[in-house]
């Protein structure tokens, strides 16, 4: 499984890279940013400890550039995070490099709940890291730091998985007809945008992935933590409670891109997928846009 992931690199127009591959470790919020802007930015320390330093060099600035992440950019973050200039959506990106995809990113997008402008918001954030990450030190090692992270956090639905790396959904920037037929090929890979999805998702599951973390109210609505159980009676499942009545749901040892050139669907995808059902995000509409019917179709591919 080490070696069984495809190299990707997407590129945009001038030949910048706008996507490749590698991990993402998302997790979701559904309370004001306040009551968890303080754990976020403890996760945030405990990322930076686990990447190589210096990763993250980049962030961009009030006025749209791209600024060095030195003392004083630091020194911004952490005020911009912990103390917002206003009550209402905020973000906070850094990057490894100031003009395309890199290796790590962090994503924080503070939603406030019920914003009138926004179809149900809810507050998300993200740390990716390279395939070369996940080989060198092993998915053992993955799985601790995403449990690490989410210890840190309260949230109601988190995942991680093996992904398109690629801020603020810039993949689309690439050929769309390469994206789509990786997509196609590997439905264990990821191509998440939580800039588009934390404004849309509300208190909905996104699709399962090789670490499937819920919460509240997603577990209730799932029938706890013995139901989840019963549904998933597979030896490479494993189900593990987490405090404040959530908990982890691991699908295999190691996450899987699922090459439906070589095999099927693992059974484990399709069955927490199953439960999953009725929870999943789905645009809805009479009259969807193009890429509102796609994303549809592939929140739903494990079905």
């Amino acid at each position: 499984m080490k070696d069984a992931f495809p190299t990707i690199r997407l590129h945009g127009r001038g030949g910048w890279v706008a996507g490749r591959d590698g991990i993402v470790i998302s997790f979701f919020f559904h309370a004001p940013p306040e009551a968890f802007a303080d754990a976020v930015w403890r996760a945030l320390q405990t990322y930076l400890q686990a990447i190589p330093r210096g990763s993250l060099g980049w962030y961009p600035s009030g006025e749209g550039e791209l600024d060095a992440l030195d003392e004083k950019g630091w020194e911004h973050i952490r005020k911009y995070l912990l103390d917002p200039p206003w009550r209402g959506v905020w973000s906070v990106e850094l990057m490894e490099n100031p003009s395309e995809a890199g290796n790590h990113h962090f994503e924080y997008y503070a939603r406030r709940l019920g914003d009138p402008i926004l179809e149900a918001p809810i507050s998300a954030v993200s740390f990716t890291f390279p395939t070369e990450y996940l080989q060198e030190h092993g998915a053992s090692h993955l799985r601790a730091l995403a449990l690490q992270l989410g210890h840190e956090l309260p949230f109601n639905f988190g995942y991680t998985s093996f992904a398109i790396v690629s801020p603020q959904g810039l993949f689309s920037s690439g050929d769309w007809a390469i994206t789509e037929a990786l997509l196609a090929r590997y439905p264990g890979l990821d191509a998440y945008n939580n800039r588009e999805l934390s404004s849309v998702i509300g208190l909905h599951a996104l699709a399962p992935a090789w670490l499937t973390f819920l919460g509240q109210p997603l577990l209730g609505q799932l029938g706890g933590i013995d139901a989840l159980r019963n549904a998933l009676p597979f030896p490479e499942v494993s189900v593990l409670p987490m405090d404040g009545d959530r908990v982890l749901v691991t699908l295999d040892e190691w996450p899987d891109p699922i090459d439906t050139q070589k095999q099927a669907i693992p059974p484990q995808y399709r069955a927490l997928a199953r439960r999953m059902e009725p929870f999943l995000f789905q645009y809805e509409g009479e009259e969807l846009l193009p890429y509102q019917l796609d994303t549809n179709r592939w929140l739903r591919r494990f079905l």
